[in-house]
């Protein structure tokens, strides 16, 4: 779609995508994985597993203050989410550069990807890989926020409910 896209200006139909990769067992369809891979345990590092544990670090360290969960939750996104942009920005880069070839075309590899993005910062400078991304941190620190908010007002409301129904009988001393 990206190739098509950027050859014609126009949008390829899904039919014939498929079509045309699956005259190749569909590889060209798994163009740019090894940067999503990356790209994805980013984001379960920093987002599902730092998230939480510095949010936890920051509410024992500022509760004195009267610092709530809501609040150690949006200065732990405030901080995790720079770090996940810087790092996740080259690898999205990365994947729209090796799915930007023509299925009929010859693959970009993961090498010559990461040569095209150091002529591009040559070139353009840093600001050509995270343009625009002020908005995208802002954007970041309130979904990831949100996201774990309410992951914790689910696992909340379910130990209460088992609570409330007998299934679940917490363990003397906890709150």
């Amino acid at each position: 779609q990206r190739a098509y896209f950027k050859t014609t200006g126009a949008e390829k139909p899904i039919a014939d995508i498929l079509k045309e990769s699956a005259k190749q067992n569909f590889q060209p369809l798994f163009r740019g994985t090894i940067p999503l891979m990356g790209h994805s345990l980013a984001s379960a590092l920093l987002g599902l597993a730092g998230q939480p544990k510095l949010q936890k670090y920051i509410k024992s360290e500022l509760s004195q203050y009267g610092i709530g969960t809501f609040v150690s939750g949006l200065l732990a996104s405030a901080a995790v989410t720079p770090i996940y942009v810087a790092v996740t920005n080259p690898l999205s880069r990365l994947e729209v550069i090796m799915q930007t070839s023509s299925i009929k075309g010859k693959p970009i590899g993961v090498m010559e990807a990461c040569k095209e993005m150091v002529t591009d910062s040559k070139q353009f400078g840093l600001r050509g890989v995270f343009r625009g991304q002020g908005l995208g941190i802002a954007k970041g620190i309130l979904s990831l926020t949100a996201f774990h908010q309410g992951r914790i007002w689910l696992t909340d409301a379910f130990r209460n409910h088992n609570i409330s129904n007998g299934s679940y009988v917490p363990p003397v001393g906890s709150a």
